[in-house]
């Protein structure tokens, strides 16, 4: 069956699933202690905010890798990673949940708005990823009251609108550069 999913992709495509999963545990640390310099006083959760700079890379990876399951594979690479070397983000084993099914929601957004490289589908998918990833979390470990969870899902759209106009900046500059093509 794994051996079905992966025949899909290319070495190329393998490289830059791997490339944008890289990145997006490299920004985490980055991101997350200065975000949590604005956060920590207003009492939101860090994560929340910091989200769209790190969900960006999934909704960057479902155009530059149009196949499904591409975001999916970046948050089950991201998981193992964070699991097997402890880095920053941990949250045990339900790091495989909260890092897989905002890839895997965006894949299936995907099937709906198509993989086109567009400034509302970028902003689209970083919300949704941000979303149910803030969710998970909230959910599993936080278990926050009604109020503060609606303030953490807020600012997690609020997140994902920076993370996806971010995104879209930055494919339409690595396409310029012809470090990405984009596919039609």
């Amino acid at each position: 069956m794994w051996v079905r999913f992966f025949r899909r992709y290319s070495t190329h495509d393998l490289l830059l699933i791997s490339l944008f999963s890289a990145l997006g545990l490299a920004i985490k640390p980055i991101a997350t202690p200065l975000v949590h310099l604005i956060s920590a006083p207003l009492m939101i959760p860090g994560g929340s905010l910091a989200g769209g700079f790190y969900m960006m890379w999934l909704a960057m990876v479902v155009v530059v890798v149009p196949k499904f399951g591409s975001a999916f594979l970046i948050g089950i690479v991201q998981a193992l990673a964070i699991l097997v070397l402890g880095i920053m983000g941990s949250h045990g084993i339900i790091s495989i949940i909260s890092y897989s099914m905002p890839g895997l929601m965006v894949d299936l957004l995907a099937l709906i708005v198509g993989r086109k490289l567009k400034i509302w589908t970028q902003i689209l998918f970083v919300i949704v990823a941000n979303l149910t990833g803030t969710g998970i979390v909230m959910i599993t470990i936080m278990r926050l009251p009604f109020i503060p969870a609606m303030i953490a899902l807020g600012t997690a759209a609020f997140s994902g609108i920076i993370g996806g106009l971010l995104s879209y900046w930055l494919i339409k500059k690595l396409n310029t550069f012809h470090l990405v093509t984009l596919k039609d």
